[in-house]
């Protein structure tokens, strides 16, 4: 069996920094200096070290160092070297890695990466080779990837074991930049992709319109407003379902970021994980709190277009004090699924394990457990 191994090493790099995104050079030079640093690497290593021990007996290709190979030796897999990368790598060696692989004759892609990372491989192999996607990138509305990184690990570790039998073809979408520009967010269809047909371990694509009727927003929005403490500092995030809060409250809000309000006065806009942690720092603790809403179609609260949540952050705000509203809509597009924590530390994910309140609407709340 021949497996490609794949990593953007840039990945989800602009996500600290609020960069929504880590696409292009100029955005690349901004996050570096804001201060990111690479994570798609530790990501890829969480789900390797779950399939490593099944990997005797396979030949894996990947590129040399940061883009795949360093990351199988440390889990003890030496690879077939498909060219040796550059330092500064981009969109065009993604491209010449899958395009090898397929050569090659690969019995399945695995990459870490986030919609881009998925749009340059499917540019070259289109459905002709089955993939997945390990999640490490800012905002992910494509359904190539496996909910976290753990969970792609046991997915290659039970197609390595024979136990894959079913694949489906799944969407590959990115951010429709034009409608970006005008405060609008919505995917555009770049492709498809093969990928195993797991509901348990693959995550579905993004679906928009989550916020509901006009009216359970406004509903939504007026009673956490009326909720709020005077004297908290409230960090809002990102989605369009806290965008009705900010519009409440009178701030000027930002749809992909994280602001603060404190006394319904904005005291940041489109903050980094750095400059959150600064706000924060400056209030008491059981006087720093959070709202935040569901990625619809996909469940997650962490780890998805809110990376500027870090773990540091998030463990600086008493778990009591974080709110997760949503409409009634959008959590009955998850057809009972649970909520995922993708926070980038495991065990920060685990304990946000069990069943948590998502208010819907005035004095009305859903249990819903997180996975």
């Amino acid at each position: 069996m021949k497996i490609g191994f794949l990593v953007n090493p840039i990945a989800g790099m602009g996500g600290s920094v609020a960069l929504k995104g880590t696409d292009g050079e100029e955005t690349l030079r901004r996050a570096l200096e804001l201060g990111a640093s690479p994570m798609a690497g530790a990501r890829a290593a969480e789900a390797v070290k779950l399939f490593a021990a099944h990997a005797a007996g396979c030949e894996f290709l990947a590129p040399e160092g940061a883009m795949g190979a360093d990351i199988l030796r440390a889990a003890g897999i030496s690879p077939t070297v498909l060219f040796e990368a550059k330092e500064a790598t981009a969109a065009v060696d993604t491209r010449r890695a899958a395009r090898l692989m397929a050569e090659a004759g690969v019995d399945l892609i695995v990459f870490a990466g986030g919609d881009g990372t998925a749009r340059d491989i499917c540019a070259e192999i289109g459905d002709a080779v089955p993939v997945v996607g390990i999640p490490a990138g800012v905002k992910i509305h494509s359904g190539v990837y496996a909910k976290k990184p753990q969970a792609a690990g046991m997915l290659v570790s039970n197609f390595l074991q024979g136990r894959v039998k079913r694949f489906v073809l799944a969407e590959v979408e990115d951010i429709d930049e034009e409608a970006f520009r005008d405060n609008i967010v919505r995917a555009r269809l770049y492709g498809y992709m093969r990928v195993p047909d797991d509901r348990e371990f693959m995550q579905e694509r993004k679906s928009g319109g989550g916020a509901g009727t006009a009216e359970e927003a406004a509903n939504l929005a007026t009673f956490l407003a009326l909720s709020m403490d005077e004297s908290t500092v409230y960090l809002i995030g990102s989605g369009s379902t806290t965008m009705q809060l900010t519009n409440k409250l009178g701030v000027n809000g930002t749809l992909l970021g994280v602001d603060a309000v404190k006394g319904g006065r904005q005291i940041g806009k489109d903050l980094t994980s750095q400059a959150i942690k600064k706000l924060l720092a400056e209030a008491p603790r059981e006087k720093r709190a959070l709202i935040i809403t569901v990625i619809g179609g996909q469940g997650h609260i962490f780890g998805r277009g809110n990376q500027q949540l870090s773990p540091d952050v998030l463990r600086m705000i008493p778990k009591e004090n974080i709110t997760v509203a949503a409409s009634p809509s959008k959590m009955a597009q998850l057809f009972g699924k649970a909520l995922i924590a993708d926070t980038g530390d495991p065990s920060l994910d685990a304990e946000f394990k069990g069943y948590i309140p998502v208010v819907t609407g005035h004095s009305r709340k859903m249990l819903f457990k997180v996975s």
